[in-house]
């Protein structure tokens, strides 16, 4: 590749800013997920080349969770790059486009590593400025930004997109006021962050929205934003589906419920939700005639199935693989009917024996319940066996990712109370 000097546009932040300032050796890699984007390969190699000067190394890493031909245009375009082109196909698509780039941050071997869309839809043009300004800036994570001031979203195809992104973004930067303070664009999929700066063991992406993963859970300290035009698809159809929508709720719900007060939290809303199954299948019950007892204790795990659905995707989805289904859903089940078996007992001993008002002992019998319901889910259907996993190297390394999930957790409980613009 010949070697060139890039200029950054008067508009796209400092003109000042050139390739020349990158300093060395600031190689970067430059990770790609890919979904069947066999027909923008050759043009966004091309870009990558006739954009990332030589001075400044480069290889390009494809994720890639295909299923048409895009792995072998890959292999075939890459023999006309001046640069490393890597291909990882992955037979199964774990975590999404999200998961993709995890592992493609994994393999990196660069000192910086820029994430961004097969589509064409993300300038390569901008690399270089990306990895410029982190250098400048000592930032550890740099986002190219539609929102600020010489961005442009004007990729977006139609108003309903342009409304969703718009209402994603203010719906995540409400969430996480703290973990998101300085970045105006958390659903950029365009981005530069230092290898030193990823914690791969905590990330657990769902979906395509990892620069939203990245900060929430290993966020470096110093972050910096470039200004980019979002360019239309070069070929192809967009991958945001309602689908992927769903995946970025329910993403969003585990982000937010990674800690134990908010997961706590989350726990006590779902299990109100359960009243509704409950009720709707104790009047069916006793519509057809049956008694009223035998209703009420079938109707009861009716809630008891809804709230183990809704707490299985939404609040334990990276803790399933400690049990088996049917370990896990027996011990929920357990919790759930000794719960409604404790509760009668410890209303009367607060009646009779503390002299208690059936009213408050009733919310009191109520709290009590769900707080020892709630850590026994924890500890008895969620947590991993002790022993588990094979070893003692395996389990150092568990408490290791333990330790860092919860040092992650106690920065998220500080978001709750955070006020929007507190650092």
């Amino acid at each position: 590749m010949s070697s060139h000097e890039y200029t950054v546009p008067g508009e796209l932040g400092d003109p000042a800013v050139q390739a020349a300032e990158v300093a060395e050796p600031g190689a970067v890699t430059i990770v790609v997920p890919t979904f069947n984007e066999s027909a923008n390969i050759r043009q966004l190699l091309h870009q990558i080349t006739e954009s990332v000067p030589a001075r400044l190394p480069c290889e390009v890493v494809f994720v890639d969770d295909s299923t048409d031909d895009t792995p072998e245009v890959i292999r075939q375009a890459a023999q006309d790059c001046p640069f490393p082109v890597t291909v990882l196909h992955r037979e199964e698509a774990v975590g999404g486009l999200g998961g993709a780039v995890v592992e493609g941050l994994k393999a990196a071997t660069s000192q910086w590593i820029v994430v961004m869309d097969g589509d064409c839809q993300h300038p390569p043009s901008l690399v270089p400025e990306l990895v410029a300004t982190g250098e400048r800036t000592s930032a550890g994570l740099v986002v190219a930004s539609r929102y600020i001031k010489g961005g442009s979203r004007a990729g977006l195809a139609g108003s309903y997109r342009v409304a969703v992104s718009r209402g994603a973004t203010w719906l995540t930067k409400s969430l996480f006021p703290r973990r998101l303070h300085g970045i105006s664009d958390p659903m950029s999929g365009f981005f530069a962050i230092r290898r030193s700066a990823v914690t791969a063991e905590v990330l657990k992406p769902l979906g395509y929205k990892i620069l939203l993963e990245l900060a929430v859970r290993s966020r470096p300290r110093a972050v910096a934003e470039v200004p980019f035009v979002f360019q239309d698809r070069f070929a192809g159809e967009s991958k945001s589906t309602a689908q992927e929508g769903f995946r970025f709720l329910r993403h969003l719900v585990g982000l937010r419920t990674a800690s134990p007060v908010a997961r706590m939290l989350a726990f006590g809303l779902i299990g109100a939700t359960g009243f509704v199954p409950n009720l709707v299948g104790l009047w069916a019950l006793t519509v057809l005639g049956m008694h009223y007892v035998p209703a009420e204790i079938l109707a009861n795990q009716l809630g008891v199935a809804w709230n183990f659905v809704l707490i299985e995707h939404l609040l334990f989805r990276e803790r399933r693989a400690h049990r088996r289904w049917w370990d896990r859903v027996g011990r929920f089940a357990l919790l759930a009917n000794a719960d409604l078996v404790l509760r009668i007992p410890l209303i009367a001993l607060l009646v009779d024996r503390f002299g208690m008002g059936a009213l408050p002992a009733t919310a009191l019998a109520l709290v009590t319940t769900f707080v020892l319901r709630f850590v026994g889910t924890e500890a008895l259907v969620y947590l991993p066996r002790r022993g588990a996993g094979g070893g003692a190297r395996r389990r150092r390394e568990t408490e290791r990712a333990e330790a860092r999930r919860a040092e992650h957790d106690r920065a998220l409980d500080a978001d709750w109370s955070a006020p929007e613009n507190a650092r």
